[in-house]
């Protein structure tokens, strides 16, 4: 018998409370059964998101919200701005492109964080730019975006900030109300716990504005016929019923701890991880702006980076992720984001010792789970 731990940025655990949600017997959505449900679900995620703005609940993964977000914000010809600084950055672009939108590029440095100085010179020299394109945890790098500083300098232009935070929405802060954020996506299985299926999008009402305005197509992800649900307490179309249930208990959990403490429970175990992996003599991929949600990590030069994830999954049954696109094979992601807590985190750096020490690797075992014991013990 071998008991398995999931590290990954997205699937994550989920929490017995979810997984017995999602085995209740089915409801019709057309009932007011259902509407209590959907009530407290958008409550709930109001309080999650920090806004008073409406919330969307989409039956998609979060690329669905993305593509929401753009195809009722814009219209072709239009000019955005998409900030690229890893694989889901780029998914921006690429959307953009998609649906005839002058995407204008600002590519960051795998690793880096955006400047702020360079996203205010192309909005002044360029006052055609109509939508900001950013993402708060870009996974592929383990970078945070400081997305508050953003805020500040788009909310006085036309312009309106439109921010991914799938992977950290429910585990880093995220103030989209206080920030200034115009609209706000996510998806339900990373920091809120739940099986892939959900999408979710919040619209300020400078955003609504461009709604209105904008020619693209749009039927499924038409933001206007949500609006009108909404305002009933439903939703245009057959929504994922059972996720919505389960979405109450990991909504219902996060209230219970309160938005601070999960963000400094998440900002402990990362401050673990990274302590542990300087422990091991391994190298952060991103030491300036590491996240709170996934730390990426340099594979040494002498170990075979796709054999380890491989390796710690297959023998081990301990999931963590490999390096994207350029990163493959050269990086690895330990994510601490969700329904885990210290034991996994020991459990993963317990694991990750093992594999390099039968890999050659040269370091004193036991090292990394001192060094975030070291941190949990603070």
């Amino acid at each position: 018998m071998r008991k398995n731990y999931l590290l990954t940025p997205g699937p994550t655990p989920l929490p017995p409370e979810v997984c017995q949600a999602l085995s209740r017997p089915i409801i019709h959505h057309r009932t007011p059964q259902f509407q209590a449900v959907l009530k407290e679900a958008n409550e709930g995620l109001k309080y999650v998101f920090q806004t008073a703005s409406d919330v969307f609940i989409l039956a998609s993964s979060g690329t669905g919200a993305m593509e929401a977000a753009v195809t009722n914000l814009l219209s072709a010809g239009d000019t955005a701005l998409t900030i690229q600084a890893g694989k889901f950055g780029e998914r921006w672009t690429e959307l953009c492109r998609a649906y005839g939108i002058d995407a204008q590029v600002l590519d960051v440095e795998w690793g880096k964080a955006v400047s702020v100085r360079e996203v205010e010179k192309k909005l002044k020299n360029n006052p055609r730019i109509k939508a900001v394109f950013a993402t708060l945890c870009e996974t592929s790098t383990g970078v945070v975006t400081d997305i508050e500083a953003l805020g500040r300098i788009i909310k006085d232009t036309a312009a309106v900030l439109v921010v991914d935070a799938i992977s950290g929405l429910g585990a880093i802060n995220l103030e989209s109300d206080a920030w200034s954020c115009d609209v706000v996506v996510s998806g339900s299985q990373k920091g809120l716990m739940l099986p892939p299926g959900l999408g979710f999008i919040s619209v300020s009402p400078k955003a609504f504005r461009l709604i209105g305005a904008s020619r693209s197509p749009r039927y499924y992800f038409d933001l206007r016929l949500a609006k009108k649900a909404l305002d009933k307490t439903d939703t245009p179309f057959t929504p994922a019923i059972t996720l919505v249930i389960a979405l109450n208990e990991s909504l219902k959990m996060l209230k219970e701890e309160g938005l601070q403490n999960v963000f400094l429970r998440h900002k402990k175990m990362a401050e673990a991880t990274r302590s542990a992996m300087a422990a091991l003599r391994l190298k952060l991929f991103a030491p300036s702006a590491p996240s709170d949600v996934v730390t990426a990590v340099c594979v040494p030069g002498a170990i075979d980076g796709e054999k380890l994830v491989k390796t710690m999954r297959d023998t081990y049954g301990v999931t963590i992720a490999g390096g994207q696109e350029e990163l493959k094979g050269k990086v690895f992601r330990i994510a601490h984001m969700g329904y885990i807590e210290e034991f996994d985190i020991i459990a993963c750096i317990s694991c990750l010792e093992k594999v390099l020490h039968e890999a050659g690797y040269k370091f004193e075992l036991g090292a990394g789970v001192r060094a975030a014991e070291e941190v949990f013990l603070k």
